[in-house]
């Protein structure tokens, strides 16, 4: 594990320590999260405030220092736990799906470790498809796990992943506190509602864990011509050319994601992959990244995009619809 050139590259954007080719919690995050996952009558946590007060704790135990959450966001999941959400799912989060998700974090560590054993010959035979950070014009694939995501999301949800080297690397936010910033600096019902779609998802994935696979990839156009790829297009090229384009049609009504499967669907409202999903945003980046909220796993990983890039993102599941 330790001459992996993938792991070492997004270890420092993970909250855990590797030692004797093992990553591991340490030993007081690995006990907190062991009583959380006894259910609130051994843990106590029975609210959104003492939840918010169990994950500071924990914070505090992986010496998260660089960077402090806001204070409202512990007013947020009050808010939101004890105000919002209605009372029978309330007690459904807290003394089922907190406990499943305590779980899902402490066995974190040995599912990336499966991870990276299967990465160089498992889903595409000689690519490398492990976990790794994607730095800007480097054309790469990522293939996870619907299982390791769902862990991953758990691990943002409680605020666990280090932020100090994200800027560094043009990495967007990845942690869900700003979206219970938000949620009490800036009601409107439109954050409520994308809490109750990442609510929802914890509660689907602890019921039956999806056994599929996403995969994430980054594309990059070369700047310079090269008779071996497709170069870049000059800004003149599409005013200039006389080829015709490809058929197409346009339909003036129904939504993105209720078309067909086979479809592809194309965004390009942010250089940053999920624009303002993690925090005031709700058009259409965000609305999707929140219906399918595996979405957000490439958020780790993949930074800034230039002109030049692209990502496609293929296997996530919808597990929410809305009305407008």
């Amino acid at each position: 594990m330790e001459k992996r050139e993938d792991l070492k590259s997004i270890l420092p954007f993970l909250p855990f320590s590797l030692r004797s080719s093992s990553l591991f919690w340490p030993a007081a995050v690995a006990e907190a999260l062991t009583d959380l996952s006894k259910g609130p009558n051994h843990s106590k946590i029975d609210s959104g405030e003492v939840l918010f007060i169990a994950i500071s704790d924990i914070r505090n135990s992986l010496s998260l220092h660089d960077f402090s959450i806001d204070t409202s966001a512990s007013q947020g999941f009050a808010l939101f736990f004890n105000d919002l959400l209605p009372r029978d799912e309330a007690a459904k989060w807290f003394e089922e799906v907190v406990p499943q998700l305590a779980n899902l974090l402490l066995r974190l560590p040995s599912l990336l470790e499966t991870h990276y054993e299967n990465a160089d010959d498992g889903v595409l035979k000689g690519v490398k498809t492990g976990l790794r950070l994607l730095e800007s014009q480097e054309p790469g694939i990522v293939f996870l796990s619907q299982e390791l995501i769902s862990a991953l999301l758990a691990c943002a949800l409680f605020c666990l992943f280090p932020t100090s080297h994200r800027g560094a690397k043009h990495l967007p936010m990845i942690n869900f506190d700003h979206l219970f910033v938000c949620l009490h600096d800036h009601y409107e019902e439109a954050f409520k509602n994308k809490l109750k779609c990442i609510v929802h998802y914890f509660g689907r994935i602890c019921s039956s864990i999806p056994v599929g696979f996403v995969s994430f990839e980054q594309k990059v156009l070369s700047l310079e011509y090269s008779p071996s790829c497709i170069p870049y297009p000059k800004e003149k090229l599409w005013s200039q050319s006389n080829i015709s384009l490809c058929h197409f049609e346009i339909s003036v009504s129904g939504l993105i994601e209720d078309q067909s499967r086979e479809a592809i669907e194309v965004d390009f409202a942010n250089m940053y992959l999920g624009g303002g999903a993690l925090v005031r945003g709700c058009v259409q980046e965000e609305i999707r990244f929140m219906i399918n909220p595996e979405l957000i796993a490439g958020m780790l990983f993949l930074p800034c995009m230039a002109d030049n890039e692209a990502i496609e993102i293929v296997g996530t599941e919808r597990f929410s619809s809305y009305t407008r």
